[in-house]
């Protein structure tokens, strides 16, 4: 990238005169560009993909940025303290991709305006504060299309970390792709309150198979819940990364985060003065997430109609809420004709029908 700080800082001074945030990014020191991970980095799962995003956003920026990570850091009073750390080591942009870091993001962030701060997968925004999160429910409509047509038995295996709106989104995202190549098919639902704990992952695939299942997925961060089903010979789905060298035999096919364009269109809009807070979300169409190959266990007929959805997907044909959408108790969330508001996705607490297991009551 030939952008050169001098120039441009003597082109914007006047648009930024007053804004803090915006003068300190154009400083003639490398802009130093923090990361907070809830999980270790390990060999894939949600703190992989953003770790190999930021290798990419390194790669494209160069030595107009320093970057620095802290791993494994519980969501709660510890990772408020790193992230004042964060600040007081003088970092100028901060990544704090997990829900769990929203309020502690938020409380830092308010005692440091020059500092710009990117929550991923909250909701709560400031000034100096963007959030940025996907479409994961395409990828699970997607996964669920191949679980109701590879599932002999159409008994389907589903393991959740947390009963927030997003996971809760996904879930009901892969009943509904499910049954609408299975309308019969029903999922085992078991909560491990987890996002990463891979005793309790590999705990919940194993009974899920003694209950019968024999297509599983997963919204956890490790891979028992893969190598534990390639043991047995039970299909997964996987998330956040392509886990097929965990499954080469089972994994049918993985929904895959991919941030490394976000971040560095964030960081290129810092350096150039032109970032503005706000809620930025994409999915297949943008490319926040992609689909991994699929497995050669799938056979042809049932190819054809992933990919016709993925495209139908991608061009806004298909809707994984486009009613009608009816809840376990048999209410209709989504009358026939509409599509579920961002607003309601947002908000969900419910479960569709086909799914075996409840919400946990907070």
């Amino acid at each position: 990238m030939s952008y050169d700080h001098r120039r441009t800082r003597r082109l914007f001074t006047g648009l930024v005169a007053g804004l803090g945030i915006a003068a300190s990014a154009l400083a003639d020191e490398p802009l130093k560009t923090c990361f907070l991970y809830s999980n270790p980095i390990g060999e894939s799962g949600w703190t992989y993909q953003h770790e190999l995003a930021r290798k990419e956003l390194v790669a494209a920026v160069g030595n107009k940025i320093t970057t620095k990570f802290v791993e494994n850091i519980a969501e709660g009073p510890d990772a408020e303290r790193v992230i004042r750390n964060f600040v007081q080591e003088g970092c100028k942009v901060i990544f704090t991709p997990s829900f769990g870091f929203m309020e502690p993001t938020v409380k830092v962030a308010r005692q440091a305006p020059n500092v710009i701060f990117l929550n991923g997968s909250g909701y709560k925004t400031a000034s100096n504060l963007g959030v940025y999160n996907a479409r994961y429910y395409e990828g699970r409509y997607l996964e669920g299309v191949l679980a109701g047509a590879m599932s002999k038995k159409g008994v389907v295996g589903y393991v959740g970390a947390f009963p927030i709106p997003e996971v809760l989104q996904g879930l009901n995202a892969f009943a509904q792709g499910m049954r609408s190549v299975n309308p019969n098919a029903q999922i085992k639902l078991i909560w491990v309150n987890a996002w990463y704990d891979p005793g309790k992952e590999r705990d919940a695939a194993s009974t899920l198979m003694k209950l019968g299942v024999d297509v599983m997925a997963y919204a956890t961060s490790g891979v028992s819940i893969v190598t534990t089903a390639e043991e047995k010979g039970v299909y997964t789905l996987g998330y956040y990364s392509d886990v097929s060298k965990f499954g080469p035999k089972t994994n049918l096919t993985s929904i895959m985060h991919t941030w490394g364009p976000y971040y560095v269109k964030v960081i290129e809009d810092v350096l150039a003065g032109r970032w503005k807070s706000g809620n930025v979300v994409g999915g297949l169409r943008e490319g926040m997430i992609r689909m991994a190959p699929l497995n050669a266990a799938v056979p042809a007929d049932v190819r054809e109609r992933f990919v016709r959805a993925e495209r139908d997907l991608i061009e806004g044909k298909l809707h994984p809420f486009a009613g009608p959408v009816i809840d376990q108790d048999g209410k209709e969330r989504v009358p026939a004709g509409k599509v579920l508001s961002v607003e309601e996705l947002n908000s969900m607490n419910y479960l569709v029908q086909g799914i075996d297991g409840t919400v946990p009551k907070k």
